[in-house]
């Protein structure tokens, strides 16, 4: 399906919501009982047509004992389980270069759709790249002089004409709520044994502490620019030989360069605090990466958490069981690239929810923004669209309906946000629960049927009855 063409800020309509006004008491994130006399509902769904549309103040009733075969989503505010990081996308020279050829006042647009936390997406975590990689229109590396182990060369040059650019007015857009992880996609090709960027091959055994000195140079690159690196993954996608940039690491591989090479290097430059995470791949071999890395204790010292993928299989049990088996490390969702049509829309809202049941602490989804033809890109076929593309002819930008679906948590789940226990009893309605900072608790529910459902949500004794238009994605704020 052809991605929908909908102008952001078209006029919202209106859910249907059924009951009667009345208040409730549940805990607020403290702990302490506080009483709401209303909820607030936003939808988005392709048909009625709503985009993040305002439903209303809707009533709850009481209700003592739900009843099994009434589609309901049950949420407990007094169990709480991982504390949100945030939610965003992702700063690659694709998505820089786009940027910096529009006019400025859709620059403006696409900064406040974006970033602005109260009239926007309000994204507060997203991903860049170290380098290029496939989202790119020229291959290159900050250091190609082969050799230069110590770094004299590196460079960030290349950087600061689109890309550090676009960051800073993204976090200004953020009022400076805005944190940022890097990625690389493949070690310069003087430091691999296939002698190229692209096409796998592997770190050369004898560049493994020059590669973690590269690191070290970038993050204390970009933090002279005024930009800090809160987080690092090792390798994007180490298990794909690809024709982009890209570079093989087994477990063992990735876990001796981290203990050895890369977590030390970072502890001598007094960069302890940035956050290491393995993987950055997909969920279904996350265990097997995950067990190698923690089960030596000298790597497991210097990583922070696991960062995953979905493009091979849904295998989300994967992602909690590496959870309860490393219940002190974290989890987070680093890329999935979502294309521009409803069914996009669907899939990354349920996949959404599951993973944050899963215990994921953020989700960052991937090209902020493309041209109409879902680029630049240097090598490789096209991902077809994304959230947000620009016109680079007009200047006009397409907000997607993706852009809307993550908009309903994004916008509602704040960072320091604590999941709260919520279930759903019925296969056609996926939900996940939060309490933000302040006590306002979220509550997203997507309905999976491509038909209109009634269903209800009860907490404390109290219903609130609604019905979901075909593949809806409600928000309900408490």
């Amino acid at each position: 399906m052809n991605a929908v063409k909908i102008s952001h800020g078209k006029a919202p309509q209106r859910l249907a919501i059924a009951g009667a006004l009345a208040g409730f008491l549940c805990a607020s994130a403290r702990g302490q009982q506080r009483e709401f006399l209303e909820a607030q509902i936003y939808v988005t769904a392709q048909s009625p047509l709503q985009l993040l549309a305002d439903g209303g103040n809707p009533a709850f009733a009481d209700l003592a004992q739900p009843d099994e075969h009434w589609p309901t989503i049950l949420i407990d505010p007094s169990r709480t389980f991982q504390t949100i990081e945030g939610f965003g996308g992702a700063f690659t020279d694709a998505a820089a270069d786009d940027f910096a050829r529009l006019p400025k006042d859709s620059q403006e647009e696409f900064l406040k759709a974006s970033f602005d936390p109260v009239g926007g997406n309000g994204y507060t975590l997203c991903r860049t790249t170290i380098h290029s990689c496939d989202y790119a229109a020229e291959m290159y590396t900050y250091d190609d002089v082969a050799g230069d182990t110590e770094m004299q060369h590196f460079t960030i040059e290349h950087d600061l004409k689109n890309r550090l650019p676009f960051i800073r007015r993204a976090r200004d857009a953020a009022k400076g709520n805005l944190r940022l992880y890097a990625s690389p996609w493949s070690p310069p090709a003087w430091m691999k044994t296939n002698g190229d960027m692209l096409h796998g091959g592997k770190l050369k055994p004898e560049d493994r502490q020059a590669w973690a000195n590269y690191f070290v140079k970038y993050i204390n690159a970009y933090a002279a620019e005024g930009v800090p690196i809160w987080g690092l993954t090792v390798q994007n996608e180490p298990m794909a030989s690809q024709v982009w940039e890209s570079c093989i690491f087994t477990a063992n591989e990735e876990k001796d360069f981290v203990r050895d090479y890369l977590g030390p290097a970072l502890h001598r430059a007094g960069l302890g605090d940035v956050r290491v995470m393995i993987w950055d791949h997909n969920r279904g071999i996350m265990y097997q990466r995950a067990e190698a890395a923690y089960e030596d204790p000298l790597a497991s010292k210097y990583i922070w958490g696991t960062a995953f993928h979905w493009y091979v299989g849904d295998h989300f049990e994967n992602v909690r069981m590496v959870h309860d088996a490393f219940p002190d490390k974290h989890l987070i969702f680093t890329e999935g690239a979502v294309g521009g049509d409803w069914p996009a829309a669907d899939r990354l809202a349920k996949q959404l929810i599951i993973d944050l049941n899963n215990w994921a602490e953020a989700w960052t989804s991937w090209n902020l923004l493309l041209d109409s033809e879902g680029g630049p890109r240097h090598a490789g076929g096209l991902h077809p669209g994304t959230i947000v593309n620009a016109n680079l002819q007009t200047g006009k930008l397409t907000f997607n309906p993706p852009y809307y679906a993550f908009g309903q948590f994004t916008r509602f789940i704040k960072p320091g946000a604590k999941r709260i226990a919520c279930t759903s009893n019925n296969d056609d309605f996926a939900a996940t629960a939060f309490v933000n900072p302040g006590g306002k608790i979220a509550v997203v529910i997507a309905n999976l049927a491509a038909r209109e459902e009634r269903f209800q949500v009860w907490v404390k004794g109290r219903a609130l009855q609604l019905t979901s238009p075909a593949s809806g994605i409600i928000t309900i704020l408490l």
